[in-house]
C-alpha cells in the first residue's frame, strides 16, 4: 500500500485521460493495464481515471503538494469554454464529438523542444522510443516503487550539450542528433533562453525558436502550443494538412499558403486546441469500409 502523500485524487470534468496522454502531444507515457506511467518534472507518476469525475495520481515518493502535476495536466481549464470558441462547422463538430475530453498538456519547454526535434518524419511509437533511450542514457534516475523497472528524468541541456553526435545517434535519432546537440549548446551558452519565451508574442517566440538548426515552423508551433500555451500556434503536419484538405476543401486543391491563411483565421482564439482535436480525429476516427468488403 502507498502511504499518505503518495497519492492524490484530482476532481475533473470533461477530461479524457487516455486521449490526452495518447494523442501525440507528449512522449513519456506508457499504458500499463488501466494506468498510464510516466515521468513529469523529474518525478515518476502513475495516473488512472477510475471514473469520469476524477484522476488518481500515485507517486513513488511523498509529495508536499501536487501543483506540478495539476499544472501539467491542466486540470483547472474549463473545457466547455474552450470548445465554445471553436467554429460551428461540421468537421469541427465531428472532431469534438469524437475527441471530447482531450486536453492540452503544459509541458516543460526543454523536453518538449527536444521531443519535437526528434519527431521529424517519425511515428509516435518511434518518438517514444527515442525519448526513452535519451532519458535512460543521459537522464538522472528517479525514485520508483519497489520492484519497478528503473525510470529516468529527461536529461538537462548541459548533459546533451556535452554528448557527442555519435552518442546521441545511439539513441536512434539519426540525422536529428546534431540538431538536438546544437539546441542544447545554444541554451547552455545563453544564445536561447527558453524561460523568456512566454513573455514574447507568439510571432517573436516562434522566430526565436526557428533560429535553431532543424527547427521549422511546425516544430516551433508544437513547442509554443504544448509548452507555453500559445493558442495562436497551429502546428501543421501531414495529419493536419490531410484534415484541412479533406474536411474543409474536399473538392479543391488549396495551396499550402491558402491552408496556412485559413488555419490562422478560421479556428478562433483557441486555434491550437482545435488543431489537436483535428489531429487526433484524423488519426483515430472510424474508417468506412469499401463497398463489398466485410
Amino acid at each position: 500500500m502507498f502511504e499518505l502523500g503518495f497519492q492524490h485524487r484530482f476532481a475533473v470534468r470533461d477530461y479524457d485521460l487516455a486521449a490526452t496522454l495518447g494523442c501525440g502531444q507528449a512522449f513519456r507515457w506508457q499504458q500499463v493495464g488501466d494506468a498510464w506511467e510516466g515521468v513529469v518534472a523529474g518525478r515518476w507518476v502513475s495516473l488512472r481515471q477510475p471514473d469520469t469525475d476524477s484522476i488518481l495520481a500515485t507517486a513513488a515518493a511523498p509529495q508536499t503538494d501536487w501543483e506540478w502535476l495539476a499544472d501539467y495536466l491542466q486540470t483547472e481549464v474549463e473545457l466547455p469554454i474552450v470548445l465554445a470558441t471553436f467554429p460551428d462547422d461540421e468537421p469541427m463538430r465531428a472532431a469534438v464529438a469524437h475527441c471530447r475530453g482531450l486536453r492540452l498538456l503544459r509541458q516543460e519547454p526543454w523536453e518538449c523542444l527536444v521531443s519535437f526535434i526528434c519527431s521529424s518524419t517519425k511515428q509516435i511509437v518511434q518518438i517514444r522510443q527515442i525519448i526513452a533511450l535519451l532519458s535512460e542514457h543521459f537522464g538522472e534516475a528517479v525514485a520508483v516503487p519497489s520492484g519497478h523497472a528503473p525510470a529516468f528524468a529527461f536529461p538537462s541541456p548541459d548533459r546533451l550539450a556535452a554528448a557527442s553526435e555519435v552518442q546521441l545517434r545511439a539513441c536512434k535519432m539519426g540525422f536529428r542528433a546534431p540538431y538536438v546537440r546544437h539546441a542544447a549548446q545554444q541554451i547552455v551558452s545563453g544564445g536561447l533562453r527558453l524561460v523568456d519565451l512566454h513573455a514574447h508574442s507568439c510571432a517573436v517566440a516562434r522566430d526565436e525558436l526557428q533560429q535553431l538548426n532543424g527547427v521549422g515552423r511546425k516544430i516551433a508551433d508544437c513547442v509554443l502550443l504544448f509548452a507555453y500555451g500559445f493558442q495562436k500556434a497551429f502546428p501543421v503536419d501531414v495529419w493536419v494538412m490531410k484534415a484541412l484538405r479533406q474536411l474543409y476543401f474536399p473538392r479543391r486543391r488549396p495551396t499550402p499558403h491558402r491552408l496556412r491563411s485559413f488555419s490562422e483565421t478560421h479556428f478562433g482564439p483557441n486555434a491550437g486546441y482545435a488543431q489537436q482535436y483535428l489531429f487526433h480525429y484524423m488519426r483515430t476516427r472510424p474508417r468506412s469500409k469499401p463497398r463489398g468488403k466485410k
